[in-house]
């Protein structure tokens, strides 16, 4: 394969140290080689998906990983955001939460924007690394790291 403009954006939107670390090694182990951009609240999820700011030059995601617990924005609204987003349209978006499904379905996050999956944390590493692999083989050009 060409260059490494092929590679996936992946924004994930995280506060918790621990959790990041975590799903950055599961991108290492995985060999998903992609580039992964991480902000720690919902204002700078907000400026990266609107390319303001800091973020100005950054090309769009092709895949969000969302925690619902955020500072500063909550990660609803950031959902809703995104899902109202006109460049984000077809951007997956993979919630994390300390929340299970049930709790996740009978809250409706947001009735016109259904999130693309759902990840219980603590995240398990070969679970989520299938769950990215699954959007890689629809909707994304990704060079593998083999």
């Amino acid at each position: 394969m060409g260059s490494g403009s092929s590679e996936a954006v992946i924004l994930l939107v995280e506060d918790n140290p621990g959790d990041i670390r975590l799903i950055e090694e599961a991108f290492s182990d995985g060999n998903i080689g992609n580039t992964l951009t991480t902000v720690t609240d919902g204002r700078a999820a907000l400026d990266f998906i609107d390319q303001r700011g800091e973020y100005e030059d950054t090309p769009q995601p092709d895949i969000i990983l969302l925690d619902l617990n955020l500072p500063k924005v909550d990660g609803e609204d950031v959902l809703h955001e995104i899902k109202h987003h006109p460049e984000l349209d077809d951007v997956p978006v993979i919630v994390l939460t300390g929340m299970d499904e049930g709790l996740i379905e009978s809250r409706d996050l947001d009735h016109d924007a259904d999130e693309d999956a759902v990840l219980e944390k603590p995240v398990d590493p070969g679970e989520f690394v299938e769950l990215i692999r699954s959007f890689e083989q629809f909707r994304l050009a990704v060079m593998r790291v083999d």
